[in-house]
């Protein structure tokens, strides 16, 4: 069975029940349905309150970085509370687009990871062009310290290396099966099988050979698949590891 560590369920799926039985006859058991402001991680626990197979994650995106205030902090806080709210996230930096500035993005960034540690929560971090800022943040703010994400990676080895020593699990997504992904798929060739996570960011960046068309979790089966192309393994023993570290992470009882 698979875990989808990555999904935007809140997005215009025109029929979830449809959405969630495609993700289960593609062997996908659970879902985490990840937040990017404070209304979409209210939908992200609610489906969970709905969905035996759906978890939530609580955050405001860093394009969103210039809505966050005390009274949504607070309000957050109260959201991670709940059971099935598994981590804060997404959260991090994103200087390719800069929707909202830099210096705002930081500020946000270092209150959630305050946030994270309060509620003794893993972190799904948000890294677009800002590799370093985003390390160099998590060092000092102890950022690992209940364990995390790197969502999506697209950085070098070297940068995943340091990142798993200070509790990081690494995400491939939709891009790891893209003609042109040499240097993720290096990546995701090295590192520890027991630190290795799939997921869609759907619906985007969808795999191939979907790409263009709007992306959902059943295709987190099509991410595994490449992994174990990549890596010369069986996808079973992808799908295994890759659950069985997705439970360790978001703290979620497996029957494995």
């Amino acid at each position: 069975m698979l875990v989808d560590t990555h999904a935007h369920l809140q997005e215009d799926y025109s029929d979830l029940n449809v959405v969630i039985q495609k993700a289960a006859n593609n062997s996908v058991e659970k879902i985490i349905c990840i937040g990017y402001d404070y209304q979409s991680s209210l939908t992200a626990v609610r489906l969970a309150r709905k969905y035996k197979e759906i978890f939530a994650v609580v955050g405001v995106h860093p394009h969103d970085a210039k809505e966050l205030n005390e009274d949504i902090l607070a309000k957050l806080f109260d959201l991670g509370r709940e059971h099935k709210v598994v981590a804060i996230g997404e959260i991090g930096l994103d200087y390719y687009r800069n929707l909202s500035p830099k210096e705002v993005q930081q500020k946000a960034f270092v209150a959630q990871l305050q946030l994270a540690r309060e509620l003794k929560k893993p972190i799904v971090i948000h890294d677009r062009d800002a590799h370093q800022d985003v390390l160099d943040t998590l060092k000092t703010e102890k950022g690992g310290v209940n364990e995390g994400i790197m969502h999506c990676y697209s950085g070098h080895l070297p940068l995943a290396v340091e990142l798993m020593k200070m509790g990081f699990y690494i995400s491939f997504a939709g891009p790891v099966t893209y003609k042109n992904a040499k240097k993720t798929q290096e990546v995701a060739a090295k590192i520890p099988l027991d630190r290795l996570l799939v997921e869609t960011d759907c619906p985007y960046l969808t795999p191939e050979p979907f790409r263009g068309k709007m992306n959902e979790p059943a295709n987190v089966l099509l991410v595994a698949e490449k992994i174990a192309q990549i890596r010369q393994k069986t996808l079973e023993e992808i799908a295994y590891q890759t659950s069985l570290n997705a439970h360790r992470v978001f703290h979620i009882k497996t029957s494995i």
